[in-house]
Order: C-alpha cells, then structure tokens, then sequence
C-alpha cells in the first residue's frame, strides 16, 4: 500500500474522531456511530482507491453503517484495490457516557487480506510477539496464560491480563483472579487493549474476550503489522446472548451468512486466516482519553486530535497529532 495512501485513512479516523466529539456524554450512543459513519464515508470516498468494505457493520440493509460489501472510493481505472475492515466507534458506549477510552478505528489492506465474516461476534485471544506461537483458544483460558508466562519467564502473579467486562466473562475473570493473575476489566472497546499488548513495554501479557467479528479484524490487522499473535472463533448470537426466539433467529442468520462466504462457525481460526499478509495498515485516533490514545479536545478555537498509525510492510509506528481550525471545518 502506497505510503500516501496510509496518511490519508489517518485523515479519515480523525474525521470520525472529530464527529464523535460533539456526542461526547450526551447519552445517544446511535447518533455518536451516526456521525462518525457519515464522517468516514465522505472522506473514504474522496481517497483514490477502489476500496470495499470486507467488514463492517452489518449488511447492505442495515445502511447509514459502513456495511459489508459496500464500495467505497474515486474507484478510477488506476486506483489501488483496497480492503478496508472499520468500527468508526469502538465504544458507542464510553462515547455517549464520557467515558475513557473511545476511539475510531479502522484497518486497510490488499483485495484478499482480510477474513470475510459476517457483523456477528468473536471469541478472541491476543498476545505480544514475545508470546508469538504460544496460544490456542482450544485450549482453556488458564492453560493459555500459564502457556504465555512460561514463555515469558513469569510468575503469574506477575501476569496481566485484559478481559473485557461484560457478564458472560464473569465467571472467567474470577477464575483468572483466583489464579493470582491481575486483571484489567475493559468496560468497552477491546481493540485498543490488544494493540496496547503488541505495543513494546505494555503491561498488558494477554488480551481476552468475545467482542465483535468487526473489531476482532481491525484487531487483527495491528498485531499482525506489530509482530503478535491473534486467534478467533466465530460465535453465534445465542450462544453468547441466550436462546430467546430473537437470539435464535439471529444465530440462523448468521449461519447462513457464514456459509454463503465459507468461513467456519465454532471453529478457531489463526493469524494468517483473519489477517493474510503484511500489506496492511492500521489507523485509530482518539475520540475520549484513554490508555492508547488522547481525546479530541479543544485548544482555543482548535479541535486536537491524537492518531496512532501502523504500517506493517515498514513495522512503523507513528503518533500524528494534528490541530484543525474549527471555522474551516466541513460542517
């Protein structure tokens, strides 16, 4: 992917940033994605680039989303093909409360790059390059982290781990706790604990969780240009929600969904079948403060915004902080 190209999808994750910004703790979760969608979809379509979003939210009926199968871009004879895999919010939730943490984000690669799913959720498993190797979601949760400090050359009280904090992982943090290991509960929005993992001189061992199939191919795409290690597992709706006739239903769907774009239900899927190759890149810009990024916050009449981009072909890793003139901004 040409090095311009990577610069101008920063330019699309502040776009959201900054559209989610006027959303921060007013309650309204919907209109914060609305606004960050509508905000990437127009400059998406400004890039010279053939793009197709192979991940998204939802499908086609499910618009104003980003929705999978959507083409986006100037798509001129001479552009670049591009797969894009986006959450324009990772933490609807902390956005609309004012929590911490939120961020846009999305990742980019070549045609074939990406695992092609569904918008359905995904059981996942990350770690740094140190643990590279060492994971395995067949494998129980506690054998995997006993796995990753052995590698490390750790006790396991000295062993981190970030789980995201919802009640199906409740019984799950408690057995991680009573091992003796620390855990880091994640109210929302695990892309950004499992990049900090990859990241050098994170405190964070491991991240785990079943989040979103979106977000764990964002995920995906930073780990593997920073050298760590993912594994998935693609979960229908009723095993995670419960088996109401809406769940079921839903599940059904998802089902069909898979089988029409050949990718296995309950079955783990490695690195290289989430995230095939290097040519990819890696975009998120802080809407609230968190650990990874700074919010988007106002300096006088300026917006500033703080955007971590990752190129894997380069292994390069920038913090672009960027302030924009609010009177010039489009409304």
């Amino acid at each position: 992917m040409k090095r311009s190209t990577a610069f101008e999808f920063s330019r699309v994750t502040e776009a959201a940033a900054l559209a989610a910004f006027n959303w921060i703790g007013r309650g309204n979760k919907n209109a914060a994605d609305d606004a960050a969608v509508k905000a990437m979809r127009a400059l998406l379509n400004k890039m010279e680039i053939r793009g197709e979003i192979v991940i998204g939210e939802g499908e086609i009926d499910e618009a104003p989303m980003l929705y999978i199968g959507e083409k986006v871009g100037r798509s001129e004879p001479q552009d670049e093909d591009v797969a894009i895999a986006v959450d324009p919010i990772d933490g609807t939730r902390m956005t609309a409360m004012g929590q911490a943490g939120a961020i846009a984000v999305l990742a980019a690669g070549g045609k074939n790059t990406f695992l092609r799913a569904p918008d359905m959720y995904m059981e996942k498993l990350v770690v740094d390059s140190e643990a590279k190797g060492m994971i395995d979601l067949n494998l129980p949760l506690e054998q995997n982290i006993r796995r990753v400090a052995s590698k490390k050359g750790k006790l396991l009280s000295q062993m981190t781990v970030a789980i995201l904090a919802k009640p199906r992982h409740d019984e799950i943090i408690k057995k991680v706790q009573e091992l003796g290991v620390r855990v880091i509960a994640i109210p929302d929005g695990d892309v950004a604990a499992s990049v900090q993992c990859c990241l050098p001189d994170s405190e964070i061992d491991l991240v785990y969780g079943i989040g979103g199939a979106p977000e764990g191919v964002v995920t995906g795409a930073a780990v593997q240009a920073l050298g760590g290690d993912i594994q998935g597992r693609l979960i229908p709706r009723n095993q995670v929600k419960g088996n109401t006739p809406e769940n079921m239903l839903a599940a059904e769907k998802e089902i069909a969904r898979c089988a029409e774009m050949q990718v296995p239900v309950n079955q783990v899927l490695k690195m290289e079948e989430i995230v095939k190759d290097d040519n990819v890149l890696f975009a998120a810009t802080g809407i609230t403060t968190g650990d990874l990024l700074k919010g988007v916050h106002r300096k006088g009449s300026m917006l500033f915004t703080e955007t971590l981009l990752i190129r894997g072909r380069s292994h390069t890793i920038r913090r672009v902080e960027s302030l924009h003139d609010v009177s010039r901004m489009d409304d």
